[in-house]
């Protein structure tokens, strides 16, 4: 592997700094590793694969090469071809004009052990292996039944600025401060013919950071994720390294079913042939051995925001929960989920002195703190509101007491970006006040917490932004707050947040959105009374029992 063509053949040099960054950054796939995923692809001699093309993105010094080409040759013998009806069979590049000659001459070594003419084994190695920039490739050079390989791990910030932008130009999909790998995916995907498959080792953070978003989004809407196995303590590369890899294979079709899987630092050659072994078979749903763990799941998840992690059988419960069960924002039920009031300047807009300013301009504000014990327990902070009932801006002639401790305090409010952006709404807050929110029962959830943690407002306080809030036209909070209790509903939270250090979740919109609910009127009465009892004593077993009755789980995987 993994280095890549980051130049045209017509480049006769590199800077430098460029050349140290892709030498610093090639790291060679172990074989077992790289006879894994064609396995996995089923690239195998049996093949008549002279009719297929394989092409390898960034070949490095051959270690896919040399697999493929022992394949080859193998496929060639079973099908009573010359070895040169392969010339065609494969394309692979790289940047580095050292790399390409050992790339070749390996290649030419095996196809020489397995009994081929030096003179025809040389043909093939250089028709496979070309010096080229594989993302400024012509289409014809493309189009593949097989895209394999390890991409580079090379930041765009290391490619030089007219490089750059002419990536950012081919590839859609490499937005914000993306690695170059992500290019590579698409371009790779892009190229597959109908049927064609993608296998890849590769860092995994695209399926989960902001970077990779437009990646996944391509891939949700036109193609197949069939297997993500996680090797994150596995040993692949002839190196150390700590590249966070998975193994990806994506196909150029309607999605299928689709497997998850996790293998620890004991899973080598032999454990790699048992895995392959349970994924063609395709006859047990899970299966669970020392070494790895995998689910297949009817599909994968359709969200493009963010894809989940956890172990592959509570991935396969959460799929299967994703698509049995609505979404928890639901415009049906009128359920929505939203944070509380960003102010830009707290010191100014908070207080806890009732007589600050006039009494109709100070809000009751739920803290963080005022939700620690599991119910509201509020400390008399106050917003001192500048908004009016009608969702504007009150008159400050109206309120002297208010605008002489805006006036104070106009400095500070002054600098804060919207009041620059807005210089005659210069005293007000980030966001807008919902009065009828205060007024309407909530459920309130911290936004950092090692567990989820909802706990209700009967109404009167307005959330500050620390909090985030759920209110519902149809749901009975308590039960909800029940269901919300749960382990289940954390599961979904635990899968897509954000953990911060000492495992601490982040109970954001974006993830408390994720979590599926059964529509209210199908629960029981008994199992309606139950949740809100759980959620009235704090006890998460008791809740996660009835959600796992209620979601009709018999047990939610570790």
């Amino acid at each position: 592997m993994a280095t890549s063509a980051l130049f045209s053949t017509d480049d006769l040099s590199l800077p430098e700094s460029l050349q140290e960054a892709v030498e610093h950054g090639e790291v060679f796939t172990r074989a077992w590793v790289v006879e894994l995923i064609l396995d996995l692809l089923g690239y195998t001699a049996e093949k008549d694969l002279c009719e297929r093309r394989l092409v390898e993105p960034a070949c490095g010094g051959g270690a896919f090469l040399a697999v493929v080409a022992s394949r080859v040759s193998g496929s060639c013998r079973e099908h009573g071809r010359p070895i040169t009806d392969a010339i065609a069979a494969v394309r692979a590049f790289d940047l580095l004009e050292r790399n390409v000659e050992q790339s070749r001459s390996l290649i030419v070594t095996v196809l020489r052990d397995e009994g081929w003419g030096a003179e025809d084994a040389k043909k093939v190695a250089a028709a496979w292996v070309r010096r080229g920039d594989y993302l400024l490739q012509s289409d014809d050079e493309h189009r593949a039944d097989y895209v394999v390989g390890n991409p580079p791990y090379i930041r765009l910030e290391d490619v030089p600025d007219d490089r750059m932008a002419a990536y950012r130009q081919a590839c859609s999909t490499m937005g914000g401060r993306a690695d170059v790998y992500v290019g590579f995916y698409e371009v790779a995907l892009r190229s597959l013919n109908p049927g064609g498959q993608l296998g890849f080792i590769c860092a995994d953070r695209w399926m989960r950071n902001q970077y990779g978003r437009r990646l996944r989004q391509l891939v949700t809407r036109h193609f197949s994720m069939d297997l993500a196995l996680v090797m994150h303590d596995v040993d692949a590369f002839e190196e150390q390294v700590s590249a966070y890899p998975a193994i990806t294979l994506i196909s150029n079709r309607a999605q299928g079913a689709a497997v998850a899987a996790d293998a620890d630092r004991s899973f080598g050659a032999q454990q790699a042939r048992g895995f392959v072994d349970w994924y063609v078979g395709g006859e047990s749903s899970a299966v669970s051995t020392g070494s790895y763990e995998a689910a297949r799941m009817p599909h994968w998840f359709p969200e493009e925001d963010s894809w989940p992690a956890a172990s592959p059988a509570r991935l396969a419960v959460l799929e299967e929960l994703t698509e049995r069960f609505r979404l928890l924002e639901d415009p049906e039920t009128g359920t929505r989920v939203g944070i509380g009031i960003a102010t830009g300047a707290d010191k100014v807009f908070l207080t806890r002195d009732p007589g600050l300013v006039e009494a109709d301009r100070l809000l009751p504000l739920a803290m963080v703190r005022d939700t620690t014990s599991g119910t509201i327990d509020w400390d008399g902070t106050y917003l001192v509101n500048p908004w009016a009932a009608d969702g504007d801006l009150v008159d400050l002639g109206g309120y002297p007491r208010l605008a002489a401790y805006f006036e104070r305090h106009s400095e500070v409010l002054r600098k804060r970006y919207v009041a620059v952006k807005q210089p005659h709404r210069w005293y007000k807050t980030i966001d807008k006040v919902d009065h009828r929110l205060t007024r309407r029962r909530k459920l309130l959830f911290p936004d950092m917490k090692l567990r989820i943690h909802p706990v209700l407002d009967e109404g009167g306080l307005y959330p500050h932004h620390n909090l985030y809030f759920i209110v519902s036209d149809v749901w009975d909070m308590r039960v909800l707050g029940g269901l919300l209790l749960s382990r289940v509903a954390e599961a979904f939270v635990e899968a897509y947040a954000v953990k911060m250090r000492g495992g601490t979740l982040r109970f954001q919109a974006q993830y408390l959105r994720k979590i599926r609910v059964p529509d209210p009127a199908t629960i029981s009465e008994s199992d309606r009374a139950a949740l809100a009892d759980a959620f009235r004593r704090r006890d998460v077993e008791a809740a996660t029992e009835v959600a796992l009755r209620v979601y009709g789980l018999a047990e939610l995987p570790d």
